[in-house]
Order: C-alpha cells, then sequence, then structure tokens
C-alpha cells in the first residue's frame, strides 16, 4: 500500500494564523466539500509542478467521489486513490495512482506544520511523489528536546520559526525533507481533525467511507469598476 513512506519510523506519531512562516501562494486555491464541511487549500508558488498538477486533476474532476482511504490521529489523513471511488467496504486502499510520478520539490521554507498538505510517494530514491495521492497533516506539539533529536536523525535543522511552529502548534517534523510539502489548508481544520479521529480499521482505512464530494478551484472574487 502507498503510503508516507517514513510515516510513523518509531514516532506516534486555517485561518492565516497557521502561516507561522510567510510562504508565497498560487493565485488558486482548492476546496474539497465533505459531508462534514469544506476545506480549502492554498498552493505554494515555489512547488509549481506540484501546483499545477493539483490544479489540473481538481479541473477534470478527477478527485470527486474518491476518499480519505487512510486517517490517523495526531498524525495525517490522506486520499486521492482513484481506486477508492467505487471501493467495497473494508478492501485496502492506497495502491491506486493515475500513470506518473511529479518529480520532488522539497523546500527549507515548506515544513510539515499543522495544516500542511504534501503527496504521499512510495520508496523510490528520487522521491519523486505520487501523481495523485496527497496528505494533510495533523500532528502534534513537540518539545525542544524531541526536535533535537529529530534533528540529529535526520540531519536536518528547524529554522527558529519552525522549531516554535512545532512546540506550540505542531505537526510532522520527522518527514521534513522526504515529502514534498506544497500547500497549506487555509480553512476547515476542524473539518480535518473529525475526519482524523473517525473509527478505521487495522490499515486506517475509516470503517464508514469518507468522500470527497467534490474537488474543486475556489472561485475568485470579481471587484469591478463602476
Amino acid at each position: 500500500m502507498k503510503k508516507l513512506f517514513l510515516a510513523i519510523c518509531g514516532v506516534l506519531l486555517m485561518s492565516p494564523s497557521l502561516f507561522a512562516q510567510k510562504q508565497e501562494l498560487y493565485k488558486e486555491k482548492v476546496v474539497i466539500e465533505t459531508e462534514y464541511g469544506k476545506i480549502v487549500m492554498a498552493l505554494y508558488k515555489n512547488t509549481p509542478k506540484h501546483g499545477d498538477n493539483m490544479i489540473k486533476l481538481a479541473k477534470q474532476k478527477f478527485f470527486d467521489s474518491t476518499l480519505f482511504h487512510r486517517v490517523i490521529p495526531n498524525f495525517v489523513i490522506q486520499g486521492g486513490d482513484p481506486d477508492s471511488k467505487k471501493a467495497e467496504a473494508g478492501k485496502p486502499l492506497g495502491e491506486g495512482e493515475v500513470g506518473y510520478r511529479v518529480p520532488a520539490e522539497i523546500n527549507m521554507p515548506d515544513y510539515h506544520q499543522r495544516g500542511a498538505v504534501g503527496m504521499a510517494r512510495d520508496n523510490n530514491p528520487e522521491k519523486a511523489s505520487s501523481g495523485c495521492q496527497f496528505y494533510i497533516v495533523v500532528g502534534r506539539k513537540y518539545t525542544d528536546a524531541e526536535l533535537d533529536n529529530i534533528s540529529k536523525s535526520t540531519g536536518r535543522k528547524f529554522t527558529p520559526v519552525q522549531r516554535n511552529t512545532y512546540k506550540t502548534k505542531g505537526g510532522t517534523p520527522h518527514l521534513d525533507g522526504n515529502y514534498t510539502v506544497f500547500g497549506i489548508v487555509e480553512e476547515g481544520m476542524e473539518v480535518v481533525d473529525r475526519i482524523a479521529s473517525e473509527a478505521r480499521d487495522e490499515r486506517d482505512r475509516p470503517l464508514k467511507d469518507i468522500r470527497m464530494i467534490s474537488v474543486r478551484l475556489k472561485k475568485k472574487k470579481f471587484l469591478g469598476i463602476f
């Protein structure tokens, strides 16, 4: 099953206030409609391949009716597997793909803070992303000692802003440097939290189907001149 390759590795594993580190965003934003409400994701400009891919698939309605097929409290929710659209209850999911990978765009300013949006991948040496399966970070808060240990293990140092964010708001810092983070949830983290809390089976598939009713681009406000 395609998962975040370093998913747990022994670690158990919005509003504008989520932007603990300022980041340029795409003009486009993506809206995921669910039975619990909507999730609005803003896409980063410094990951253009991933942003363009998400925009293209949203325009094609690729994600419509797919499931959040993997949910782990204090870690992530994951979706985008096309095989999930008509999957039987209890069927293992996570292997469905769109037929290509997206080259890695791993940048130091893009980190796995709470609400970060990243792409899943298999264990390929280039760290190229899945063409369609993405995740949203739920995460938890970390102490300085825990962050120091993660930094020693991964070799990736945290900036003061990143360290403070992981301590005060949370995230999944052990994933930094291994997956492409290409956006952040701007609205609807309460929806993400509710999805993450759903009962699940031993493969982390929710016992009830949590469907992306639609995934579309957010309409721009028209500022007319009269």
